[in-house]
């Protein structure tokens, strides 16, 4: 997708879209009888560009973008600079990094730029964008489309920004990756819990950010720390059979000790400046995590206090709930119960399986154990992950048969 827009203009985003997703059809119709290719990346690409090139040959202003296409096609397969090109400091020479920053261009509103983003680049559907943004799918189908009016009205060139405009839209890029790293840490669709893929590429995304001059901020590395600590869990946050696993059931040997030094190493760099933001707030919270010795030893005071300066900055029903577990962990259930009851815009929680699943564990502290299975078995069926379902239906049968030695835990910091 970023090469070919690449090629012949952000304006032509459905174009892209559209023959890359005939260039996946071809591929899965001619691969299982003559293989798979050496670099079937190239193929896709190369393939999809050949279905563009045929479809802008029959309009009167291919001619206008020819000698451009000519010039870009003697680089490399994928779109790479070729050996003598020039890349300069103030540029971003990896293509999808260089389309982010182009989806978002000044001209189209704020979160049209990170639902364009996540959409075209990130491959995230329009159900799993509405889950990021708490919103509903005929709300960002219509982001969506606003977003490509504004690119076709306003003309908006496929430009590589730089220096102070690679400034300006460093805030939109950011939250472009938070939310593609959430979507893969904790699925909002499919039959798995977990999407290491997209996380991964996230994560290479933004250290590709922190190495460049425009993305070397405290703020930009505070991400990078948030999502390198949090990936390190990987290796426990499910078992074999793919089920998933309490923090407090996780073996921290298994943790990833290298993922966790890069990320306290990213956190370290993020307190070079005075800006403190959401994203120092969470690294730190990961930070409590993974240099806690064990689940006893961990010091939800800090914790609690770091979901006081989030809240503080973001009053968020979900945060609001982070913090009502902090608060459970710190004074006890009837606590965390009042704070729950307490969140405002209750109504953005009503269908939020993780209010009921946080309520579910307070109330088995509480032992009012019937209540908490009702309030586990609405959560399963509020979630649409099986994994998640599973667990879930699990917890509501401890709660059922009374068991002893159950320890309540965050659902979500599984």
């Amino acid at each position: 997708m970023a090469v070919l827009t690449r090629m012949f203009g952000v304006e032509r985003l459905q174009l892209a879209e559209d023959v890359v997703q005939e260039a996946l059809i071809r591929a899965m119709q001619t691969w299982p009888y003559y293989g798979i290719p050496e670099n079937p990346a190239a193929w896709i690409t190369q393939t999809a560009k050949h279905l563009a090139l045929d479809i802008l040959r029959r309009e009167q202003n291919f001619r206008k973008k020819e000698p451009g296409i000519v010039a870009f096609q003697q680089q490399g397969p994928l779109g790479t600079p070729t050996e003598n090109s020039v890349v300069f400091d103030t540029e971003i020479p990896d293509d999808r990094l260089r389309m982010i920053f182009a989806c978002c261009h000044p001209a189209i509103p704020r979160e049209a730029q990170v639902a364009l983003t996540l959409k075209t680049l990130c491959g995230l559907g329009i159900g799993e964008i509405a889950n990021a943004f708490l919103s509903n799918e005929s709300a960002i189908a219509k982001r969506l489309t606003r977003a490509r009016k504004a690119i076709r009205d306003a003309d908006i060139p496929f430009e590589i920004p730089h220096g102070e405009a690679l400034d300006g839209r460093l805030e939109s890029v950011e939250q472009s990756l938070y939310l593609l790293f959430n979507e893969g840490y904790k699925a909002s669709s499919g039959d798995h819990l977990v999407r290491e893929d997209l996380c991964r590429e996230a994560i290479r995304l933004v250290e590709f950010l922190t190495d460049h001059a425009v993305g070397d901020s405290p703020r930009t590395h505070a991400l990078a720390a948030l999502m390198l600590l949090n990936a390190a869990r990987f290796p426990e946050r499910t078992n074999e059979m793919g089920q998933l696993l309490r923090l407090q059931d996780q073996d921290r040997h298994k943790w990833d000790r290298r993922l966790i030094a890069r990320g306290l190493f990213h956190l370290g760099k993020a307190a070079s400046g005075k800006e403190l933001s959401a994203y120092h707030i969470q690294a730190g919270i990961a930070a409590c995590h993974c240099t806690a010795p064990d689940y006893a030893a961990t010091n939800w005071k800090q914790i609690l206090a770091r979901d006081d300066q989030w809240i503080a900055r973001d009053p968020s029903p979900i945060i609001a709930l982070n913090r009502a577990v902090a608060l459970t962990h710190v004074q006890g259930p009837d606590a965390g119960k009042s704070a729950v009851e307490s969140i405002d815009n209750p109504k953005a929680l009503e269908k939020y399986y993780l209010r009921y699943a946080v309520l579910g564990d307070i109330e088995f502290q509480r032992k009012n154990y019937d209540v908490a299975a009702d309030l586990f078995a609405t959560a399963a069926d509020l979630t649409i992950i099986k994994t998640e379902r599973a667990f879930l239906l699990e917890r509501m049968h401890q709660c059922k048969s009374k068991g002893s030695d159950y320890v309540a835990t965050n659902p979500m910091d599984t």
